[in-house]
Parts: C-alpha cells; sequence; structure tokens
C-alpha cells in the first residue's frame, strides 16, 4: 500500500469513527426527546433539550420561543447558505397506543416512542449531520441548522417566525421520514370554509329554500372537476369535501349550509390559481383559511438532486405538507424513517435507519457544490 492510499484510509476510517460517534449522541438525544412531550405550541422542555446538546457539543446557538438555530463555526457571509431543517413538536398520541408513548424502548432494532419517526429520527440526524461539519474550514457553503416548532399546525411561530434570522438561504433540506429517498415535489394545502344560503320555511309546507338542496351542485363539483394540468410528480390537484353542517331541526327547512373543503394543490397551479378558478365555478361563497402552504418542486438537473440519484436515492413527489411549504427558496425533503408511520399508534423508527440517514446525509452536502 503506498503511503498516500495508507493515509486516505485512515482519513476514512477516523470519518467513519466519527459518524459512529455522532450516531450513538443522536440516538441519546432522541430518547431524551421522546421523554418528554413536546407537542405543538408546547415545545419548550424540548427546545431546552436541544439547546443544551449542541451547546455541550461546543455550538453557539440562538433561540426564539421554541425554535433553536445555529450556523457552522466558520460561517463565511461570502458564501451560499444551506438550511438544515426539522420539527421537535409532534401530535398528541391516539387512543391504539399499546405501549408507553413517552418511554424511549429499544426492541428487535427498532426505537418506539413518540415522534420517533415524525420527524424525531430527521431532527437528531441533521444535527448529527451539521455537528460533522461545523468545525471544518474551508466548506464550499454555509450551513445553518434549524430546530423548529408548530410545523405539525402549520403554526406561525415557527420556521416563518425565524426566518428572516436564518441568513440568505439559497437551498433547504427539510428532515422528514422520506426512507431518505428524494421529495422532489410537495402538495400544498388550502382548507376552504363555503357556505350557501336559502330562506327557511316549514318543512311541512311547500316554503322555504333549502340551502342543503343548493349546496349540492357545488359540493357534486367538488367531488368530479378535474383541473386541466397534472403534476409528473404530484398527479391532479386533489379537493376533498371533509366537513358538512346545516339545520336546527327536522321540520325546518335550513338556510344556511356550511361545508369544508380539503384541497391539495400542485406545483401546477398557485394557491391563488386555483381559488380563482374555484369562486368562478360554485355559487357557495368560498373563504379560504389560509393560502400559505403552497406546494414546491425542485428541478431533477438540480445538483442536489443529481447528487442524491448518484447515491442511488429515488425521486416522487409527497402528498403531505410540511413546513417546505411556508420556504421561499428550493427545497428538498428527505429523511430517516417512513411517512406511512407519522402520527400512528406505537410509532417507531429502525435504528439502522437512523444510522443510514446521518451517513447518506453527510454523503448528500460532501458531494454537492451549490
Amino acid at each position: 500500500m503506498s503511503g498516500a492510499d495508507s493515509f486516505n484510509q485512515n482519513i476514512g476510517q477516523a470519518a467513519n469513527q466519527q459518524i459512529s460517534f455522532l450516531y450513538q449522541e443522536a440516538l441519546g438525544l432522541l430518547k431524551d426527546l421522546i421523554s418528554v412531550p413536546s407537542f405543538s405550541r408546547e415545545e419548550h422542555q424540548t427546545a431546552d433539550l436541544i439547546n443544551n446538546f449542541l451547546k455541550r457539543h461546543g455550538v453557539s446557538t440562538q433561540r426564539q420561543l421554541n425554535n433553536i438555530w445555529a450556523f457552522n463555526q466558520h460561517y463565511n457571509p461570502g458564501l451560499p447558505t444551506v438550511l438544515l431543517n426539522s420539527h421537535h413538536d409532534t401530535v398528541k398520541p391516539n387512543k391504539g397506543w399499546t405501549k408507553d408513548p413517552f418511554f424511549p424502548l429499544e426492541e428487535e432494532g427498532k426505537l418506539f416512542g413518540l415522534g420517533s419517526n415524525d420527524a424525531g429520527g430527521c431532527l437528531v440526524s441533521l444535527i448529527a449531520t451539521f455537528l460533522y461539519f461545523y468545525p471544518q474550514k474551508d466548506l464550499a457553503y454555509n450551513l445553518v441548522l434549524a430546530a423548529t416548532a408548530e410545523e405539525e399546525i402549520s403554526g406561525r411561530n415557527g420556521i416563518e417566525r425565524i426566518w428572516p434570522d436564518l441568513g440568505n438561504i439559497q437551498f433547504a433540506i427539510v428532515g422528514e421520514p422520506t426512507e431518505m429517498h428524494l421529495a422532489v415535489a410537495e402538495k400544498g394545502l388550502m382548507v376552504l370554509d363555503c357556505v350557501t344560503t336559502g330562506k327557511s320555511g316549514h318543512a311541512a309546507r311547500e316554503e322555504g329554500e333549502n340551502a342543503i338542496y343548493k349546496a349540492l351542485p357545488d359540493i357534486n363539483w367538488f367531488q368530479t372537476f378535474q383541473f386541466p394540468k397534472v403534476s409528473e410528480y404530484l398527479g391532479p390537484v386533489k379537493m376533498s369535501v371533509t366537513v358538512i353542517q346545516a339545520g336546527t331541526q327536522h321540520n325546518v327547512v335550513p338556510d344556511r349550509c356550511n361545508f369544508t373543503v380539503d384541497v391539495r394543490v400542485t406545483d401546477s397551479y398557485t394557491n391563488e390559481e386555483v381559488l380563482a378558478l374555484i369562486k368562478e365555478q360554485v355559487d357557495s361563497e368560498v373563504t379560504p383559511r389560509s393560502t400559505r402552504l403552497r406546494s414546491s418542486s425542485i428541478a431533477k438537473d438540480s445538483k442536489i438532486v443529481q447528487a442524491g440519484l448518484a447515491l442511488g436515492r429515488k425521486t416522487y413527489g409527497s402528498p403531505t405538507t410540511s413546513d417546505q411549504a411556508l420556504m421561499p427558496v428550493p427545497s428538498l425533503k428527505i429523511g430517516p424513517g417512513d411517512s406511512a408511520r407519522s402520527h400512528t399508534a406505537d410509532e417507531y423508527i429502525y435504528l439502522r435507519e437512523l444510522e443510514e440517514g446521518i451517513d447518506l446525509y453527510i454523503r448528500l452536502l460532501s458531494q454537492v457544490v451549490f
């Protein structure tokens, strides 16, 4: 073996040892995060844990409410900045849990616990990745790590609140469970409150104007209409009527019918375009609760996607919404775990997924030059 080969082998061994150490640290942090409740808007305990963990590793942190962020040690304002982001809030455990959701249980190669899969495994893997790059000099780009709150409720005191403090971000990696495949597109979300009005009357006589009957053509339109443009990765825009409320008693013709529509917008349309088309087609009064949660996509020929493909990862479109919807820059959703396990009883992540996540994040970022 030549001197150069021996040197490269030693460097590789050192990197592997460091990654192994970071995996153990990430696993310990994930267990700590599982152990305390962190429901949306109640994440102060997990924010404390993350903040203290980073400080123990020599990282200078910043905090606003329950959001923690930090920049790489040798931050260079002349370089582009890459955001590493995931959330530390969770939904509340459903009634189907058979295990203690706040007890981190290792069993048969799995780690059980609330938030282990969504998105604790992603978060601690990104933190480990950040620690790997944190002290390095002469990076091709800056890194900013952001562990944020209120993702599960699309709240305004999460990533959106601290975005102005994160610097001039050119690109973001969003940690959500994707089995470490490349979610290159994500559906946006609009929730519409619709109202149809009629005129009340006695149900026994031919009087009044039934608001339910007036609403039926609109409800049928939402069920059957097909938007002309179809996304390559996300398919068609999907609309679902999910709640209907009308009437006060059996013998009174209802003068008002309220119904709610869940609209999953693809990258083929903006939220505003979809909303305008809906208002043109239905007679009901339509009010969006928000147009903030936008669809997103990234070009297949982008350097980060090409780097992921070179590592054997696959591209796909994600039907679920994340904080990616609030980011005004190109982004890629990728992380260990499986989205199908999110919000389920006895949630878990495989330990091998956690280790693989750290390794692939590091390899991905090592290969990309923005």
